[in-house]
């Protein structure tokens, strides 16, 4: 229930990502806020174990990458069909990483229900008989850093010996870092001059990083692999979103998909 309710937490900021005139700046509000909400809530917790500080910088950096490959894929694509590529061709490989960096081994009946939950995913984003979208060499990167930074924070949550603090302090890092480079790329007057929709870029970095918080969580305890395809299907909420707020259309195929996804879900247990 956790996961999923992160699924739905998910779909929402990717939802007010996407709805977004200025998709870069919004993305780095949503950082800058987790970044000054992980910094204030680290202070009353103890440091991570030292082990977990590579993985802690190597995922902020990852997010750095997947936050770029996003607001890229979605300057070209609608939600409907750049976020399911995104999401669904990263569950196989967090469970193929997570076997040969984690040592994870995984019960047939939950590698079946990943792979349904992924093709279900896909399927979603098939338009015209082809899995092809404006943008897609950024959707599919995208799916790439969902996958790298899954399994390094999968494995640092586990050495952290505090979930809680790991989570901030990557937090901490990786707003950081993505605030910087928009100051880089851009100016920090650009960043901090008020305009419509500051309000809904902060709150979407903080469902944001509740909804990542408590996949982190998941992963001490649970596959990889499995939190993974669970927290994908917030596909099913972004398409129900996508319906409702943008405008696009809900299919027979995208409702087939979902019920694809839903079985896979199932199977999962």
């Amino acid at each position: 229930m956790l996961t999923l309710f992160a699924a739905l937490l998910h779909a929402g900021w990717n939802t007010l990502l996407r709805g977004g005139a200025d998709r870069l700046w919004s993305m780095t509000m949503m950082c800058l806020t987790i970044a000054l909400a992980c910094a204030a809530a680290a202070l009353f917790l103890p440091l991570p174990a030292r082990a977990s500080w590579p993985y802690a910088l190597l995922s902020a950096l990852l997010h750095v990458g997947y936050n770029l490959c996003l607001v890229r894929s979605y300057q070209w694509g609608e939600l409907g069909q750049s976020y399911p590529i995104a999401r669904g061709s990263s569950p196989l490989m967090v469970t193929c990483a997570a076997a040969i960096f984690a040592g994870e081994k995984i019960e047939f009946s939950t590698l079946g229900g990943i792979t349904l939950v992924s093709a279900g995913i896909l399927l979603l984003a098939v338009k015209g008989g082809r899995l092809a979208t404006p943008g897609l060499q950024y959707a599919l990167a995208t799916g790439v850093f969902i996958a790298a930074y899954s399994v390094v924070d999968g494995i640092g949550v586990r050495v952290s010996g505090n979930a809680l603090s790991y989570t901030l302090w990557m937090g901490a890092l990786w707003g950081g870092l993505m605030t910087a480079l928009y100051i880089a790329l851009r100016d920090s007057k650009s960043l901090l001059r008020r305009r419509p929709g500051v309000l809904h870029a902060a709150v979407g970095g903080l469902v944001s990083l509740v909804a990542y918080g408590s996949i982190i969580y998941a992963m001490t305890a649970a596959p990889m692999g499995a939190v993974s395809a669970l927290r994908e299907t917030s596909v099913l909420f972004a398409a129900a979103l996508g319906y409702l707020f943008l405008g696009e259309r809900l299919t027979p195929r995208k409702m087939l998909a979902c019920a694809v996804i839903a079985a896979g879900t199932l199977m999962m247990g």
